[in-house]
């Protein structure tokens, strides 16, 4: 499928991957309930050798759709119901039911 998932990394149920080419899910990642990742999306730590440290991977709640192309990066949240923009390069905290949108990503309004 072309896709890297860790083994360290806590998926909850349910977790879709529509087209799952390219999608990379780091070690320390945490992946909520019913999330739903298109192709292309990266999931990973903010810069080079915090990959072996704790905490510095993105947690992602329930229900939040990230669309294609997105880089998650860092010890950031992204909160239950929340949806990221593709391509969206999001290195702060996405509020629940919000959505992240742009390079560097801002959020807009309540979904």
């Amino acid at each position: 499928m072309g896709c890297e998932i860790n083994v360290n990394a806590k998926i909850g149920p349910r977790l879709r991957l529509p087209h799952p080419n390219g999608v990379v899910i780091g070690d320390g990642v945490t992946v909520g309930s019913d999330v739903v990742i298109f192709q292309q999306v990266t999931l990973g730590a903010k810069k080079r050798g915090d990959g072996n440290k704790a905490g510095m991977y993105p947690t992602i709640g329930n229900r939040a759709v990230l669309y294609a192309g997105a880089k998650l990066l860092g010890s950031i949240k992204v909160g239950d119901d929340a949806q990221v923009g593709a391509n969206a390069v999001v290195l702060h905290d996405v509020p629940n039911n919000s959505v992240a949108v742009g390079i560097p990503a801002k959020i807009l309004g309540n979904v």
